[in-house]
């Protein structure tokens, strides 16, 4: 099985899983030589077959090795001076220079680098910050400068010399100079090779690794990978690049499925990497739900007419152990055979006639209780629906729904009802448009009426108001005429009143005269008014008296005369 040291953990939260390339280790049951069988699982991890092996390797650092020291809390500087001291130890020549920098002038070393010099084909680091002068001459005898590097360089190689310094989301890909793969992360190391060279192949960023992984049936996201590439050289000198780490990244409710020979590893989601070439990846799969739509190949039905059927698929994958046990690249795989072979026995017990009446082919599907094959169909579907689901979990799968959402039928048997089947939607589509066109003429007609009532209500309205205004202006009038008719009456009354008055004072006034001039005088005034009124010609006849007699009798003299000379 795989393994992975507890502090590896990434700043995303997902767990690195290394695969090595060291010896297996066998588990108990296989060491007390047990022939047990068990059923691997997410949260566990055990092999499937008649004996467990062990993907679990050890970690390369972890083994103490020659002249390769880990970099720790204490920093570089700190991991070189372990590398020279274990270099002193074994008779070997130190890597750390011994000279003292000054502050005035020469090679300038400031503080963060080392100092690169190449004395005679070994390397000397310089880890003190300062200048370091180039006299006496006896300070650079045989000895070249060769720059600095800093001291939180990822990768320093230098005459024999190898550092590397990864962060959390990195992993360096390291071969050593017997060729033996292994990764670094989360930390650093610093050796010297004796004899060959460390390789530094890649250095990872296993947050974001560049190859997507999708399922080519349903396109869903299983995971990301990236291969590292070693450059070897074969006898004829060309040069061939083979795949020496592969790093995966799973998400959430993914997984992977690894193998070794005949047996299989279930590697949950997370950051991993395999070095071992003897583990394989069998592919990944993703836990969630999946709906597809399929179609079927030709399926003949009982009076042996071919129809294809497309179906609706919907599933989950819940042991991917299973599902690859049986060879199956992917559930839908699976899936696709079973549903052919069950569906082909389901329509061929089914007539041409009652496939067309069939809409669909579910559980949940009910038929009209008067229709005798109705409970047969009905029968049938539950039992597809059964069989699918016992065929489903042998792979590990919970199958959730399946429905037949669409179907062709074909032959001369099937293109006739198709021509009749047409026709008849023909004149279902007119019967529907004459229904359409008489409901909107409805419509329009109930349109017009509903405009007429409210033209005709608002004529009511203005005539209600015209009469209205009319009887309004008419009672104004009456009452502007009642009022103008009593005040004439009332100023007529009043000059009336005024003018007795005036009369009734100058009566008075004048019987209150008793000079006999005056009356005189008065009486004159009023006849030579009356003339003024009349006129100097005017004949005042007496109207009583003998005056008066006379003139009636000389009318009639005349009228007489006037009579007389008429006749004439």
């Amino acid at each position: 099985m795989y393994s992975g040291s507890e502090d590896n953990t990434t700043v995303v939260g997902g767990t690195l899983s290394a695969i090595g390339d060291s010896s297996y280790l066998l588990q108990d049951d296989v060491r007390k030589g047990t022939d047990s069988k068990k059923t691997i699982t997410s949260k566990g991890v055990v092999a499937q077959g008649p004996s467990e092996v062990c993907f679990e390797t050890t970690e390369y650092m972890d083994i103490e090795r020659p002249f390769v020291v880990t970099i720790g809390k204490d920093g570089l500087i700190s991991a070189l001076q372990r590398l020279d001291q274990q270099l002193r130890d074994s008779g070997r020549a130190y890597i750390l220079s011994r000279k003292s920098p000054t502050d005035w002038i020469g090679k300038e070393i400031t503080p963060g680098q080392l100092g690169l010099i190449n004395h005679g084909g070994l390397p000397k680091i310089l880890i003190r910050p300062g200048r370091y002068p180039g006299f006496p001459l006896r300070n650079w005898w045989a000895r070249n400068w060769c720059g600095t590097k800093g001291l939180s360089d990822t990768v320093i190689s230098f005459l024999g010399i190898t550092v590397v310094q990864v962060s959390q989301n990195q992993a360096a890909v390291i071969s050593d100079p017997q060729n033996h793969i292994f990764v670094i992360k989360n930390a650093g190391f610093a050796a010297y090779a004796i004899e060959g060279s460390y390789k530094v192949l890649a250095v990872v960023d296993q947050t974001h690794l560049p190859t997507a992984i999708k399922d080519h049936i349903t396109g869903v996201t299983l995971g990301w990978s990236e291969e590292v590439r070693m450059q070897s050289s074969t006898a004829d000198g060309k040069k061939k690049e083979y795949v020496v780490a592969l790093f995966l990244n799973i998400p959430a409710n993914n997984c992977a499925i690894l193998q070794k020979g005949d047996h299989l590893q279930l590697l949950s989601a997370g950051q991993h990497y395999i070095t071992n070439p003897n583990v394989t990846l069998r592919g990944l799969y993703t836990l969630g739900e999946n709906q597809i739509e399929m179609p079927t190949k030709d399926i003949y039905t009982r009076d042996q007419v071919p129809v294809s059927l497309t179906i609706y698929l919907k599933w989950q994958l819940m042991e991917p152990m299973k599902l690859a046990t049986h060879g199956y690249h992917t559930p839908y795989d699976a899936l696709r055979d079973k549903t052919q072979s069950i569906l082909t026995q389901i329509v061929s017990h089914l007539d041409y006639s009652s496939m067309v009446k069939q809409r669909s082919i579910r559980p949940d599907n009910t038929e009209d209780a008067n229709d005798p094959s109705s409970a047969f169909l009905d029968a049938l579907r539950t039992h597809a629906m059964d069989d699918l689901l016992l065929a489903a979990l042998e792979y590990g799968i919970v199958l959730k729904d399946l429905a037949v959402i669409d179907r062709q039928f074909k032959g001369d048997v099937a293109a006739t009802m198709d021509k009749l089947i047409t026709r008849a939607l023909q004149a279902q589509v007119e019967a529907a448009n004459v229904d359409r066109e008489n409901s909107n003429r409805i419509k329009q007609e109930e349109g017009a009426l509903a405009v007429a009532r409210v033209k005709a209500q608002a004529l009511n309205t203005q005539a209600d108001a015209q009469a209205y205004s009319v009887v309004a202006s008419a009672r104004a009038e009456a009452q502007r005429l009642q009022i103008e008719a009593e005040a004439q009456a009332q100023a007529t009354r009043l000059a009336a009143e005024a003018d007795a008055q005036a009369i009734r004072i100058k009566a008075e006034a004048d019987a209150n005269v008793v000079d006999p001039f005056a009356r005189e005088m008065e009486l004159r005034r009023m006849e030579i008014a009356r003339i003024q009124a009349f006129g100097s010609k005017t004949i005042f006849v007496p109207t009583e008296g003998i005056g008066a007699q006379m003139g009636n009798v000389m009318a009639m003299s005349m009228a007489a005369g006037m009579g007389a000379d008429s006749r004439n």
